[in-house]
Protein backbone atom coordinates (compact mmCIF):
# COMPACT_ATOMS: atom_id res chain seq x y z
CA UNK A 1 0.00 0.00 0.00
CA UNK A 2 2.92 2.40 0.65
CA UNK A 3 4.12 2.39 -2.81
CA UNK A 4 0.49 2.86 -3.75
CA UNK A 5 0.32 5.93 -1.67
CA UNK A 6 3.51 7.06 -4.49
CA UNK A 7 0.95 8.11 -7.27
CA UNK A 8 -1.14 10.65 -5.19
CA UNK A 9 1.29 11.98 -4.02
CA UNK A 10 2.75 12.13 -7.70
CA UNK A 11 -0.37 14.04 -8.30
CA UNK A 12 0.66 16.31 -5.71
CA UNK A 13 3.57 17.30 -7.02
CA UNK A 14 2.42 17.81 -10.37
CA UNK A 15 -0.48 19.69 -10.03
CA UNK A 16 1.71 22.11 -7.70
CA UNK A 17 3.83 22.68 -10.57
CA UNK A 18 1.70 23.37 -12.58
CA UNK A 19 -0.41 25.57 -10.41
CA UNK A 20 3.00 27.37 -10.78
CA UNK A 21 3.79 27.82 -13.64
CA UNK A 22 -0.36 28.33 -14.64
CA UNK A 23 -0.20 31.45 -12.40
CA UNK A 24 3.25 32.82 -14.05
CA UNK A 25 1.57 32.08 -17.56
CA UNK A 26 -1.52 34.02 -16.31
CA UNK A 27 0.18 37.07 -16.59
CA UNK A 28 1.22 37.16 -19.75
CA UNK A 29 -1.76 36.26 -21.46
CA UNK A 30 -5.79 35.33 -20.84
CA UNK A 31 -6.69 32.62 -18.50
CA UNK A 32 -9.25 31.00 -21.18
CA UNK A 33 -6.68 30.80 -23.40
CA UNK A 34 -3.75 29.34 -20.84
CA UNK A 35 -6.98 26.84 -19.52
CA UNK A 36 -7.99 25.93 -23.15
CA UNK A 37 -4.05 25.41 -24.57
CA UNK A 38 -2.77 23.40 -21.40
CA UNK A 39 -6.32 21.47 -21.61
CA UNK A 40 -5.65 20.62 -25.04
CA UNK A 41 -1.69 19.64 -24.78
CA UNK A 42 -3.14 17.20 -22.32
CA UNK A 43 -5.65 15.94 -24.22
CA UNK A 44 -3.40 14.89 -26.97
CA UNK A 45 -0.81 13.59 -24.62
CA UNK A 46 -3.25 11.43 -22.19
CA UNK A 47 -5.13 9.67 -25.33
CA UNK A 48 -1.68 8.44 -26.50
CA UNK A 49 -0.90 7.02 -23.51
CA UNK A 50 -4.51 5.48 -22.44
CA UNK A 51 -4.35 3.72 -26.07
CA UNK A 52 -1.49 2.22 -25.41
CA UNK A 53 -2.35 1.36 -21.55
CA UNK A 54 -5.58 0.67 -21.84
CA UNK A 55 -6.06 -1.26 -25.18
CA UNK A 56 -9.48 -2.74 -24.62
CA UNK A 57 -11.08 1.06 -24.29
CA UNK A 58 -13.39 2.28 -21.87
CA UNK A 59 -17.01 1.01 -20.85
CA UNK A 60 -19.63 3.86 -20.99
CA UNK A 61 -19.29 4.26 -17.15
CA UNK A 62 -16.20 5.13 -17.35
CA UNK A 63 -16.22 7.21 -20.32
CA UNK A 64 -19.72 8.60 -18.55
CA UNK A 65 -17.67 9.24 -15.63
CA UNK A 66 -14.95 10.77 -17.37
CA UNK A 67 -17.09 13.68 -18.88
CA UNK A 68 -18.92 14.56 -15.58
CA UNK A 69 -15.51 14.95 -14.30
CA UNK A 70 -14.70 17.15 -17.24
CA UNK A 71 -18.00 19.42 -16.47
CA UNK A 72 -16.94 19.95 -12.94
CA UNK A 73 -13.70 21.51 -13.82
CA UNK A 74 -15.07 23.87 -16.16
CA UNK A 75 -17.40 24.88 -13.50
CA UNK A 76 -14.54 24.76 -10.79
CA UNK A 77 -11.91 26.65 -12.67
CA UNK A 78 -13.97 30.00 -13.44
CA UNK A 79 -15.22 29.75 -9.68
CA UNK A 80 -12.08 29.62 -8.72
CA UNK A 81 -10.12 32.63 -10.68
CA UNK A 82 -13.18 34.92 -9.97
CA UNK A 83 -12.63 34.20 -6.23
CA UNK A 84 -9.36 34.92 -6.38
CA UNK A 85 -10.07 38.35 -8.87
CA UNK A 86 -12.48 39.49 -6.20
CA UNK A 87 -11.18 38.51 -2.80
CA UNK A 88 -7.15 37.94 -0.92
CA UNK A 89 -6.21 34.49 -2.08
CA UNK A 90 -5.16 34.11 1.73
CA UNK A 91 -9.09 33.58 2.59
CA UNK A 92 -9.73 32.03 -0.87
CA UNK A 93 -6.81 29.57 -1.61
CA UNK A 94 -7.52 27.81 2.27
CA UNK A 95 -11.46 27.49 1.45
CA UNK A 96 -10.22 26.02 -2.38
CA UNK A 97 -7.88 23.80 -0.07
CA UNK A 98 -10.43 21.49 1.53
CA UNK A 99 -11.83 20.46 -1.67
CA UNK A 100 -10.12 17.14 -0.58
CA UNK A 101 -12.67 16.46 1.92
CA UNK A 102 -15.86 16.15 -0.52
CA UNK A 103 -14.37 12.86 -2.14
CA UNK A 104 -12.70 12.00 1.46
CA UNK A 105 -16.64 12.17 2.46
CA UNK A 106 -17.96 10.34 -0.28
CA UNK A 107 -15.39 7.49 -0.21
CA UNK A 108 -16.12 6.73 3.74
CA UNK A 109 -19.77 7.32 3.21
CA UNK A 110 -19.65 4.34 0.22
CA UNK A 111 -17.79 2.14 2.94
CA UNK A 112 -14.32 2.98 3.03
CA UNK A 113 -13.27 3.06 6.54
CA UNK A 114 -9.10 3.96 7.25
CA UNK A 115 -7.65 3.47 10.53
CA UNK A 116 -8.26 5.65 13.25
CA UNK A 117 -4.22 6.55 12.60
CA UNK A 118 -5.03 7.21 8.96
CA UNK A 119 -7.91 9.57 9.85
CA UNK A 120 -5.85 11.88 12.37
CA UNK A 121 -2.74 11.82 9.71
CA UNK A 122 -5.46 12.84 7.04
CA UNK A 123 -7.53 15.98 9.63
CA UNK A 124 -3.26 17.22 10.13
CA UNK A 125 -2.67 17.14 6.34
CA UNK A 126 -5.92 19.16 5.06
CA UNK A 127 -5.09 21.56 8.41
CA UNK A 128 -1.24 21.58 7.41
CA UNK A 129 -2.61 22.77 3.86
CA UNK A 130 -4.77 25.49 4.77
CA UNK A 131 -2.14 26.80 6.99
CA UNK A 132 0.18 26.61 4.07
CA UNK A 133 -1.81 28.17 1.58
CA UNK A 134 -2.81 31.15 3.79
CA UNK A 135 -0.87 34.71 2.21
CA UNK A 136 1.04 36.57 4.70
CA UNK A 137 -0.45 40.04 4.88
CA UNK A 138 -3.62 39.70 3.35
CA UNK A 139 -6.75 38.41 4.86
CA UNK A 140 -9.37 39.87 6.59
CA UNK A 141 -13.46 39.60 5.61
CA UNK A 142 -14.23 39.35 1.88
CA UNK A 143 -17.98 39.63 0.66
CA UNK A 144 -20.62 36.90 1.29
CA UNK A 145 -20.65 36.87 -3.24
CA UNK A 146 -16.57 35.84 -3.09
CA UNK A 147 -16.76 33.24 -0.33
CA UNK A 148 -19.50 31.12 -2.22
CA UNK A 149 -17.62 31.22 -5.51
CA UNK A 150 -14.81 29.86 -3.16
CA UNK A 151 -17.20 27.22 -1.92
CA UNK A 152 -18.49 26.20 -5.37
CA UNK A 153 -14.97 25.89 -6.30
CA UNK A 154 -14.14 23.58 -3.79
CA UNK A 155 -17.56 21.58 -3.87
CA UNK A 156 -16.86 20.88 -7.85
CA UNK A 157 -13.29 20.43 -7.35
CA UNK A 158 -13.94 17.68 -4.97
CA UNK A 159 -16.56 16.76 -7.27
CA UNK A 160 -14.05 16.10 -10.37
CA UNK A 161 -12.17 14.00 -8.46
CA UNK A 162 -14.67 11.86 -7.30
CA UNK A 163 -15.87 11.00 -10.66
CA UNK A 164 -12.21 10.14 -11.62
CA UNK A 165 -12.29 7.92 -9.24
CA UNK A 166 -15.58 6.43 -10.47
CA UNK A 167 -14.09 6.07 -14.12
CA UNK A 168 -11.08 4.20 -12.53
CA UNK A 169 -13.80 1.85 -10.66
CA UNK A 170 -15.19 1.42 -14.36
CA UNK A 171 -11.86 -0.23 -14.95
CA UNK A 172 -10.32 2.57 -17.19
CA UNK A 173 -9.07 5.73 -15.28
CA UNK A 174 -7.01 7.01 -17.98
CA UNK A 175 -9.87 7.04 -20.71
CA UNK A 176 -11.81 8.83 -17.91
CA UNK A 177 -9.27 10.92 -17.95
CA UNK A 178 -9.31 11.76 -21.68
CA UNK A 179 -13.52 12.13 -21.83
CA UNK A 180 -12.74 14.75 -18.64
CA UNK A 181 -10.21 16.50 -21.08
CA UNK A 182 -12.01 16.27 -23.85
CA UNK A 183 -15.20 18.07 -22.18
CA UNK A 184 -13.36 20.51 -20.70
CA UNK A 185 -11.21 21.15 -24.48
CA UNK A 186 -14.91 21.56 -25.71
CA UNK A 187 -16.65 23.68 -23.51
CA UNK A 188 -13.40 26.34 -23.35
CA UNK A 189 -13.40 26.34 -27.26
CA UNK A 190 -16.35 27.35 -27.52
CA UNK A 191 -16.12 30.49 -25.05
CA UNK A 192 -12.81 31.04 -27.07
CA UNK A 193 -14.93 31.18 -30.11
CA UNK A 194 -17.31 33.88 -28.77
CA UNK A 195 -14.64 35.47 -26.45
CA UNK A 196 -11.70 35.24 -29.34
CA UNK A 197 -8.62 35.72 -26.96
CA UNK A 198 -5.29 36.61 -27.56
CA UNK A 199 -3.33 33.99 -28.55
CA UNK A 200 0.55 34.55 -29.04
CA UNK A 201 2.77 31.72 -30.54
CA UNK A 202 5.67 31.73 -27.94
CA UNK A 203 3.34 31.91 -24.88
CA UNK A 204 1.00 28.86 -26.37
CA UNK A 205 4.35 26.91 -26.19
CA UNK A 206 5.06 27.73 -22.70
CA UNK A 207 1.58 26.74 -22.07
CA UNK A 208 1.76 22.78 -23.31
CA UNK A 209 3.86 21.98 -20.27
CA UNK A 210 1.40 22.83 -18.02
CA UNK A 211 -0.82 20.64 -19.31
CA UNK A 212 1.17 17.46 -19.38
CA UNK A 213 1.57 18.00 -15.64
CA UNK A 214 -2.06 19.06 -14.73
CA UNK A 215 -2.87 16.00 -16.83
CA UNK A 216 0.08 13.73 -15.30
CA UNK A 217 -1.78 14.88 -12.11
CA UNK A 218 -5.05 13.71 -13.29
CA UNK A 219 -4.34 10.30 -14.32
CA UNK A 220 -2.03 9.46 -11.75
CA UNK A 221 -5.28 10.70 -9.14
CA UNK A 222 -7.66 8.32 -11.40
CA UNK A 223 -4.96 5.01 -11.34
CA UNK A 224 -4.38 5.52 -7.98
CA UNK A 225 -8.01 6.03 -6.38
CA UNK A 226 -9.02 2.68 -9.24
CA UNK A 227 -6.00 0.48 -6.32
CA UNK A 228 -6.36 2.11 -3.46
CA UNK A 229 -9.20 4.38 -0.82
CA UNK A 230 -10.78 7.19 -2.25
CA UNK A 231 -10.55 9.02 0.89
CA UNK A 232 -6.94 8.21 1.37
CA UNK A 233 -6.15 9.32 -2.35
CA UNK A 234 -7.70 12.85 -2.10
CA UNK A 235 -5.79 13.95 1.19
CA UNK A 236 -2.71 12.44 -0.13
CA UNK A 237 -3.74 14.49 -3.22
CA UNK A 238 -4.47 17.65 -1.88
CA UNK A 239 -0.73 18.90 -0.78
CA UNK A 240 -0.58 20.45 -4.12
CA UNK A 241 -0.46 24.29 -2.80
CA UNK A 242 2.11 22.96 -0.22
CA UNK A 243 4.27 22.03 -3.33
CA UNK A 244 3.10 25.53 -5.34
CA UNK A 245 4.14 27.44 -1.97
CA UNK A 246 7.42 25.75 -1.98
CA UNK A 247 8.43 26.62 -5.51
CA UNK A 248 7.60 29.88 -4.65
CA UNK A 249 9.88 30.25 -1.82
CA UNK A 250 13.02 28.47 -3.87
CA UNK A 251 12.30 30.05 -7.74
CA UNK A 252 11.23 33.51 -6.60
CA UNK A 253 12.20 33.99 -3.07
CA UNK A 254 9.20 34.41 -1.35
CA UNK A 255 9.47 34.72 1.88
CA UNK A 256 7.28 32.06 4.22
CA UNK A 257 5.26 33.27 7.00
CA UNK A 258 6.40 31.05 10.49
CA UNK A 259 2.71 29.78 10.13
CA UNK A 260 3.51 28.50 6.62
CA UNK A 261 5.76 26.51 7.83
CA UNK A 262 4.31 25.27 10.58
CA UNK A 263 1.25 24.01 8.04
CA UNK A 264 4.13 22.38 5.30
CA UNK A 265 5.69 20.47 8.15
CA UNK A 266 1.88 19.49 9.24
CA UNK A 267 1.02 18.55 6.11
CA UNK A 268 3.94 16.45 4.93
CA UNK A 269 3.92 14.77 8.42
CA UNK A 270 0.36 13.80 8.32
CA UNK A 271 1.07 12.38 5.04
CA UNK A 272 3.63 10.09 6.17
CA UNK A 273 1.71 8.81 8.98
CA UNK A 274 -1.46 8.15 6.39
CA UNK A 275 1.56 6.17 4.30
CA UNK A 276 2.40 4.70 7.11
CA UNK A 277 -1.29 3.67 8.23
CA UNK A 278 -2.09 2.23 5.39
CA UNK A 279 1.19 0.14 4.73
Amino acid sequence: MAAWAALPLAASLLWGAADFLGGAAGRRMPVLAVVLVSQAAGLVAVSAVAAVAERDGPSGRALAAGALAGAAGVVSAPCFYRALARGPMSVVAPIVATSALVPAAVGIATGERPGALALAGMAAAVAGVVLAAREPGAGGRIPLPTVALALAATLFLGLQLVFLGEAADAGAPLWGVVAARATSVAVLGALALQRRPHLDRNAVRAVVPIGLLDTGANASFAVAAGHGDLATAAVLGSLFPVVTVGIAHLRLGERLAGWQAVGAGLAVGGALVVVGATA
